[in-house]
């Protein structure tokens, strides 16, 4: 065996790391990671990340203590050293991310519920709305499932993302959409196998809401742009209007189209910004802070909305991304729907956590739970002009 690992000194989530690799074959690598219990998703093109406090087992275990510049070397050597170039996986914050191909007629678009369970007759209404369109559907094996104990969820987290992980990974589907929100999917994403995702082929995934902590790992573990539209269950239930501005931007995407067009946003701080658009449901983001796949809004347009939650909880979350740095270099804010807390309170509240960032700041976009909830594609770049009250794609949304 040669497997070789270089000191913990690479700080990453509040820890130092190290990297771990097999300078003679990956099979090699895996094997020798899963004995010592190292999950798969640890593994990023061609070493594993180790934290500091498991260094000394791995060495123990086998693996060649050396310093990181002959770690390289020997990679190199080998033929093994994978550069991001050559592969899907993790982009710096703030840059624009891989595109998957538009949709087309006669596209497969897999279905999946991973997180809160799903009613058959809406997801039928909206399984309809997608045969329209053209699409080949292919519902997974749960999208129906029930947890047998907890009633929050659409069947078991094994079962769940055994769906997701299958739809990503089978070559002939184009998008993943997802069937409903709720809350489970933060619990899913550890299951996954994030290795098999990044070699698959770059395709859409579709959803919103819960739907947020899988946008998180598809834009800053797989390094692709993914849609914070409906789900399929309020996407059977949307206006005409609405179903359609989706279509089109799935179908028929274009450059420089305004996001929000025909709604006036509400100006919070004045100003312009060009950025790559982050964000999504604000609970679900501040829950996902401290994990591997947070990804900060550095160099990035913030769009966040929620549902349900009181002003003085949407202060806290606010401050609580503020305190963790999650803020840090933010070009701009785009505030969607907040459905229970009245206009004036929502907007106090942005103004007082958000204001003294120096970036604009603007409100009422119609995203998120609401029945015109207008398409944002993730990890495309855009430019927000407060006091014209537009944001506008600076690129196609899909390739």
């Amino acid at each position: 065996m040669s497997l070789l690992v270089d000191p913990p000194a690479w700080p990453a989530h509040g820890r130092l790391w190290s990297h771990l690799v097999s300078d003679e074959s990956l099979p090699e690598l895996h094997a020798f990671a899963s004995g010592l219990g190292v999950p798969r998703q640890a593994f990023d093109r061609d070493h594993y990340d180790v934290p500091a406090e498991a260094y000394a087992a791995v060495v123990a275990a086998g693996a060649e203590p050396v310093d990181s510049r002959e770690l390289v070397a020997r990679l190199v050597r080998a033929g093994l050293r994978q550069r991001r170039v050559r592969t899907t996986g993790r982009r710096k914050l703030g840059q624009v991310l891989v595109r998957p191909p538009r949709l087309r007629a006669g596209a497969v678009v897999a279905v999946v519920s991973p997180a809160g369970p799903v009613s058959p007759d809406r997801l039928h209404r909206g399984l309809a709305v997608l045969r329209g369109w053209g699409l080949q559907l292919r519902p997974g094996p749960y999208v129906l499932g029930r947890h047998p104990t907890l009633e929050h969820l659409a069947g078991s987290d094994v079962e769940r993302a055994a769906d997701l992980e299958a739809a990503w990974t089978d070559p002939e589907v184009a998008a993943v959409w997802c069937a409903r929100g709720g809350s489970g999917s933060h619990r899913l994403v550890d299951l996954l196998d994030h290795t098999a995702m990044a070699d698959a082929p770059p395709r859409l995934l579709v959803g919103f809401s819960d739907v947020t902590a899988l946008h998180e790992l598809v834009n800053g573990r797989l390094g692709l742009v993914s849609v914070h539209g409906p789900v399929v269950t309020s996407l059977g239930a949307a206006p005409p209007a609405a179903a359609e501005r989706v279509r089109r931007l799935l179908f028929e995407p274009a450059e420089a189209v305004d996001l929000f067009a025909g709604v006036p946003l509400r100006t919070l701080c004045a100003g312009s910004a060009d950025g790559v658009l982050v964000g999504g449901n604000l609970r679900v983001l501040t829950a996902a802070l401290g994990t591997r796949t947070s990804r900060s809004a550095r160099g990035g347009i913030v769009v966040i909305e929620d549902v349900g939650e009181e002003s003085y909880r949407i202060d806290a979350m606010l401050t609580q991304l503020r305190r963790s740095g999650w803020f840090d270099g933010v070009r701009g804010v785009v505030a969607g729907s907040f459905d229970a807390v009245p206009e004036q309170h929502l907007d106090a509240v942005l103004r007082d956590r958000l204001g003294d960032l120096g970036v604009p700041v603007v409100t009422g976009a119609p995203f998120g739970h609401v029945a015109d909830n207008r398409p944002v594609p993730l990890g495309v770049r855009a430019r927000l002009d407060a006091k014209a009250g537009t944001l506008r794609l600076s690129q196609p949304a899909l390739a």
